[in-house]
């Protein structure tokens, strides 16, 4: 089977000249990806203005020991639905492991638990996601608008936001300001 059909656990990075705006230095967490699609997590941008206490406070929960991180933008798909990507030493009603490297939840739950200081000791909270209907990713990766990067903990979780798609592929021993947005014609 074709390498590229499970991601799951992997971090997708834009390719320069990716065509698409929502996508221009994209750096995704990939959570699922299997014969009928794939779903990731933006963990690149933030977004302006929003944050973990306004979040909370706009669900009656009180903030209690939560720190007020910022929210990140997680895809342009369902984009009022909420995700949180954490360490995998918590888990909830929905919890999913990723890969052994990372879990994914999306109930209230873990909003609660991280206010009470009971949630994972390491997370991301992001609003929407990025989906891919059956070989469309694969279809976007054989036409090189995207690169797969191992995914871990620390990427996402101590890497500075602005700085995971740089990192990602640094660590793969690419200077992205290398990387031509198109290729030539012959």
């Amino acid at each position: 089977m074709d390498e590229t059909r499970f991601l799951s656990g992997q971090i997708l990075l834009a390719m320069p000249g990716i065509g698409d705006a929502r996508f221009d230095h994209a750096a995704i967490a990939i959570c699922t990806h299997d014969e009928s699609g794939a779903m990731g997590v933006g963990i690149g941008e933030t977004i302006d203005g929003l944050t973990l206490h306004m979040l909370l406070k706009q669900l009656d929960i009180e903030p209690g020991s939560a720190p007020d991180v910022a929210i990140h933008l997680g895809g342009p798909v369902e984009t009022r639905r909420g995700f949180v990507l954490h360490d995998a030493g918590w888990g909830g009603q929905d919890t999913v492991d990723v890969a052994g490297r990372w879990a994914l939840s999306g109930s209230i739950d873990i909003l609660r638990a991280i206010a009470a200081g009971t949630g994972p000791e390491r997370f991301l909270i992001a609003l929407g996601y990025a989906g891919w209907s059956e070989g469309q990713l694969e279809m976007e990766m054989s036409r090189h608008g995207w690169m797969n990067v191992a995914g871990d903990a620390e990427l996402l979780f101590a890497v500075p936001t602005d700085a995971r798609w740089r990192t990602g592929f640094g660590r793969v021993g690419i200077d992205p300001r290398m990387l031509a947005p198109a290729g030539g014609t012959a």
